[in-house]
This record gives C-alpha cells, sequence and structure tokens, in this order.
C-alpha cells in the first residue's frame, strides 16, 4: 500500500498559523495511537531524562520530540519496532536539549533509508532566540539554535508556528500558548535576548499537539512549560471547547506542591479528564495525587514508561513496570 505524505514541505524559512476558515468543515481524528519512546522509567529499550513519542492518526505517522540522548529514541524504536524512516514529519516542543538531542542522529540515519525521513520539523514561535543560564553566564545555552545548521545541513527544514494551525485533518498544534494561569513551569534564572534586550527566559515557544477525536481532545506535550491547564484552556478556546479524553507526556509538574497540585486537578476535573499518562517531567508522585484529585482509576492515570500507550478506543496501555 501506498504511504501518504499528510503535508507538503515548506521551505525552511516558512512560518504557519491561523485556524480553519469558517467554510471548512470540522475534521476529527478517527484512529490514534501514542506510544513512549524515551521517558525515565523502562521495562523495554533505554530510560532517560527525556521525551519522545511516535504517533499513527488515520494512517499518518509524527514524531513528538527526540529524546535527551543522541542514541535513546533511535535504539527504543529499533526494539520497539517502530520505522522511523517512514515518518517524514516531527515536532519539537520547546528548546531544552532532554527533547531535542535524538535529532540529528535520527533525521541522519533515518534518511539512509528515505530522502525525506524526518525531513520536515515543527518549532514554536520563538524557539531559537539566543540564551544565557544567567548574567554570569554569556555562553548559548539554546540548544535548539545550537543544532538548527547542522540539521539544515542535512536537508532538514523547520517549519515556525505562530498560532494554533491543523497541520492534517483532526490534527493541530498549539503553536505558543497565552498565560492566563501562573504556572510558573520554568527555572526562573535563565534569560533570552528579544528586541527588549535581555529578558527572563519563560519558554514562549513551548508548543503541544492536540488531536479533535469524537471523545474530546487527545493532547501530546514534552514538558507543559506553558501550563497543563493553560495549554488545554487555550486548545479549548481556539479550537473547539470540548472535554479532554487524554493528556499525555510531560507536565513539568514533579516540584509543584500539593496546593498547587490540588488546583490543578480541580481545572483538570473541570475540563473532564479522563485519561492521564504523565511521563517524563510531570513526577511520580504528581501522578499519584492527580489520580486521587480527579477519581480516576488505575487503568486511567499511570505514570509514562518507554513502551506505554494510549490508543483511542481502548485507552493507556502502561507496560509492566508502570501498571
Amino acid at each position: 500500500m501506498q504511504r501518504r505524505s499528510f503535508l507538503k514541505i515548506l521551505p525552511a524559512t516558512a512560518a504557519i498559523g491561523g485556524t480553519l476558515e469558517a467554510q471548512d468543515a470540522p475534521a476529527q481524528i478517527r484512529s490514534l495511537r501514542v506510544r513512549v519512546l524515551s521517558t525515565m522509567l523502562a521495562d523495554a529499550g533505554i530510560g532517560e531524562w527525556g521525551f519522545a513519542a511516535y504517533v499513527e492518526a488515520d494512517g499518518r505517522r509524527f514524531l513528538f520530540d527526540t529524546g535527551g540522548r543522541p542514541e535513546t529514541v533511535r535504539q527504543n524504536a529499533a526494539e520497539l519496532k517502530v520505522d522511523l524512516a517512514q515518518v517524514d514529519q516531527m515536532l519539537l516542543s520547546h528548546f531544552h536539549g532532554d527533547h531535542n538531542a535524538g535529532l540529528l542522529t535520527l533525521r541522519r540515519e533515518a534518511a539512509k533509508q528515505r530522502a525525506s525521513a524526518l525531513g520536515t520539523c515543527y518549532v514554536g514561535d520563538g524557539i531559537f532566540l539566543p540564551r544565557r543560564r544567567s548574567q554570569l553566564d554569556e555562553r548559548e545555552s539554546n540548544d535548539a539554535l545550537l543544532i538548527k545548521p547542522q540539521y539544515e545541513a542535512l536537508g532538514g527544514k523547520f517549519v515556525t508556528v505562530a498560532k494554533p494551525t491543523q497541520i492534517f485533518p483532526g490534527a493541530w498544534l498549539t503553536g505558543p500558548v497565552p498565560r492566563p494561569y501562573t504556572e510558573r513551569n520554568w527555572s526562573g534564572t535563565g534569560q533570552m535576548k528579544t528586541g527588549q534586550g535581555w529578558v527572563e527566559d519563560n519558554l514562549p515557544e513551548d508548543m503541544s499537539l492536540a488531536f479533535d477525536t469524537a471523545a474530546g481532545w487527545v493532547v501530546v506535550s514534552g514538558c507543559g512549560h506553558s501550563g497543563i491547564i493553560n495549554t488545554l484552556e487555550h486548545i479549548r478556546k481556539s479550537i473547539r471547547t470540548a472535554p479532554i479524553h487524554a493528556a499525555i507526556g510531560g507536565f513539568h509538574l514533579f516540584p509543584a506542591s500539593d496546593a498547587t497540585l490540588d488546583w490543578t486537578g480541580g481545572k483538570l476535573k473541570e475540563f473532564g479528564l479522563e485519561n492521564l499518562l504523565g511521563a517524563h517531567c510531570t513526577g511520580i508522585e504528581a501522578v499519584y495525587h492527580l489520580r486521587q484529585q480527579l477519581g480516576l482509576k488505575r487503568a486511567n492515570c499511570v505514570v509514562g514508561s518507554v513502551g506505554a500507550s494510549f490508543t483511542l478506543g481502548s485507552g493507556i496501555s502502561p507496560g509492566q513496570v508502570a501498571r
């Protein structure tokens, strides 16, 4: 069967943004599976401080983030029998190295089999701003900026996303997320260089992937530096108001206080969250706290592990270590 490319590759300098035009009929995803390829726990493959996920949606394939070390995602994909050479498009959720360290390795190896494999990478507006760790450390600390010329030298193209954007029917990139709630999910010490000079780095490019389904939204997040509530509210307000059927990935709640987790759980309950697969920086205790707060069962709220998956219609398959 011939494989289809779900989006025409845009020029390297392209920027996209905007919602559906009024005359366009709304589209929803019918078939969806998300598999974790990088996180700390593993009963298959290699665990690490990082995140990546392989997505299959209505016959299309997509890679979300590329892990925290150059070889981890490649090795885990091989062990889980995921053929990344058949994937053309991927996304970097933000500039941190624990989400983009595998980018060059994956593009280089996959392109040996198919020239277009992993050749297009979506990024949120602001990801290539110069960064430094503090006023006392002037060295460039933006991992995405440092690897950008190398990826382009391998034939890769970055596509900058400025607004909520439908990349194929029913599949949306959030673009940068507004932050009406004070979810401060970043260090506070880093700085980025803007038109106003050096300012606090609050990771403005942080972006998630959202699937509109009949059961509600299924959202994949890398770290959720924008805040899980800010992100979910942005999706519901800017695209379609619907319950959150599943939230998958990292949500940077591991350092959160009980009071913060109580508030977060209360908002998630308002949104109708039915499934949570909390990987990477979500935090083990945070997942258990939210399970209790939301009144979810063990099968519906689990700590993510390498190989764990969420499938539309059948739910979470957690693997042995997190069952």
